[in-house]
């Protein structure tokens, strides 16, 4: 794996397991950051008011240090830590999984319900699809139309991302370049006549 590259999933994956009338709900969402998580939650807990738990774990930012756990009512460390280490073991990151329990009547023990909440983890991260994101960055360019070739150019050379553009009397475009090229691409811009520049 690159330097700058880190692997999470494309799209929600569910996942289930069940034991002696106890259901495990696993789903498994790509997130960004911590407010991405809480409207996760927050949807979850709406749809899934009558269940007995929503245990869940995250891992955030290309250096996974940004992570949390939570067993929400559950014997302690007997849900959000193995769910946690599922994500880990996929090595994993801007994800998070929640797992929604539905109570059978029978208790399963600390260790049903580590393997409870292993298991339906592994089987949502195991439906979703893997894919490799690169650290990227956003530029703005204001320009004028005789220069759109020489952008238009730059923006197939590099693979940009274009967020948004809107042509009236200057042009502007939003771009996403990855992060290991921005240097090279900020100076070719900058070579561009009359083009102005903002880097976030």
């Amino acid at each position: 794996m690159e330097e700058d590259s880190y692997f999470t999933i494309k799209a929600v994956a569910e996942g289930i397991y069940k034991e002696k009338g106890s259901k495990f709900y696993a789903f498994a969402y790509p997130v960004s950051n911590e407010d991405e998580i809480k409207s996760c939650l927050q949807e979850l807990k709406k749809q899934y008011y009558d269940a007995r738990h929503h245990c869940y774990a995250y891992i955030l930012g290309k250096d996974k240090l940004n992570y949390r756990s939570n067993d929400d009512g559950e014997p302690g460390n007997s849900a959000g830590p193995p769910i946690l280490g599922q994500i880990r073991s996929k090595e994993l990151t801007d994800v998070l999984v929640v797992v929604v329990r539905y109570f059978g009547g029978t208790k399963l023990g600390v260790g049903g319900l580590i393997t409870a909440y292993k298991t339906s983890t592994q089987e949502a991260l195991e439906n979703a699809e893997i894919i490799t994101k690169y650290l990227e960055k956003e530029f703005k360019i204001t320009f004028e139309y005789p220069q759109m070739n020489d952008v238009m150019k730059l923006v197939k050379d590099f693979d940009l991302k274009i967020l948004d553009q809107y042509f009236e009397q200057d042009c502007v475009m939003r771009l996403i370049v990855r992060e290991k090229y921005a240097n090279e691409l900020e100076l070719k811009l900058k070579k561009i006549d009359g083009l102005r520049l903002k880097v976030y």
